[in-house]
């Protein structure tokens, strides 16, 4: 089975495909757990080979948003997509143009070319807090309206749409898996508005200043990347059924201030990392993360199954142990 990640050059992506070519099987169309012989890795960059030399990788580069490019990606050997390929959500509200046709169009292109093959294929999607919007720090569960107040946000939850749609039609079989604030991520600072959460841990770490643009009393939703991916594995292989009819659900997440999480620094590494932690408010991020959730109720993602971290410390020590010599 052929197994496409767009996005596949992103840290999400490449930590995905590392762990699925250690696994070697996902459950394919046919409802049965089948082989993965090739896994494509797309993106508008060439993405590094998460396993140097393992010959069932290849390399696609392109347009997200190029219909033709796209379905030639997705062809009939493809049994399972994850669909990662985004603008991030300060990006889409900086540049509307780009954002939508990354966001939307993207994510046409994609669900059209599922629709184009003999059988469903399984779809990932990865949606976001940010459909939620609302007012500062708010509460939310499955149940809560979609109400975004970003560009982003509202991209998001017409790709959610979208997939129960073509879900709903038979043309692929859908799951959309809203993330909270993914901490903490390795490599650089990038355009996310949510960029900060993971630079006061990882930039202290390597023992380098970070900013951090919000108060400390704001209150983040969290998973670390580890159990993001095992939950982009669950997801995938849960059936329709277990799904039902609305094929979307908040990931697990623990709830921490700003000034939480650097206690919880503090704790696993000492105050020194602490001290390089600069407060500089930015108020154009400061709108941003006001309209996000602090609380995100996963009641959904509990019953089919899906893991927690079991707080901040353990999030921190995660990337200590995988990822902090490569950050």
């Amino acid at each position: 089975m052929k197994v496409v990640i767009t996005g596949g050059a992103g840290f999400l992506g490449q930590k995905l495909a590392h762990a699925l070519l250690k696994r070697g099987h996902l459950i394919g169309p046919s409802g049965k757990e089948e082989t993965i012989d090739r896994l494509t890795l797309f993106d508008n960059v060439a993405a590094r080979a998460p396993i140097p030399g393992d010959n069932r990788i290849e390399i696609a580069v392109g347009d997200i948003a190029d219909r033709a490019r796209v379905a030639q990606m997705i062809d009939g050997a493809t049994g399972s997509v994850f669909h990662f390929a985004s603008i991030v959500s300060a990006g889409a509200e900086a540049d509307f143009e780009l954002g939508y046709r990354v966001n939307l169009e993207g994510a046409l292109a994609v669900l059209d070319a599922c629709r184009a093959l003999p059988h469903a294929p399984r779809l990932v999607f990865t949606s976001s807090l940010a459909t939620y919007g609302g007012e500062y720090n708010q509460e939310v569960d499955d149940a809560t309206p979609q109400t975004p107040q970003t560009s982003y946000g509202a991209q998001k939850t017409i790709g959610e749409l979208l997939i129960n749609d073509y879900s709903r039609k038979g043309f692929l079989d859908g799951r959309s898996l809203k993330l909270p604030t993914i901490v903490v991520r390795p490599g650089k600072p990038n355009k996310a508005a949510s960029t900060f959460a993971s630079s006061i841990i990882r930039e202290p770490l390597q023992g380098q200043d970070a900013v951090c643009p919000v108060a400390a009393e704001v209150r983040l939703a969290l998973l670390s990347p580890r159990r993001t991916v095992q939950a982009f594995i669950h997801a995938h292989d849960l059936s329709a059924q277990a799904w039902g009819p609305w094929r979307s659900c908040n990931l697990p997440a623990i709830d921490a201030t700003v000034g939480e999480m650097v206690e919880a620094l503090a704790r696993v590494a000492g105050q020194e990392p602490v001290k390089r932690i600069k407060w500089q408010p930015d108020p154009a991020i400061q709108r941003i993360v006001a309209t996000w959730p602090g609380r995100f109720g996963w009641d959904k993602a509990r019953k089919l199954g899906f893991l927690a971290d079991n707080n901040a410390d353990e999030i921190i020590r995660n990337f200590i142990e995988d990822d902090l010599a490569r950050a």
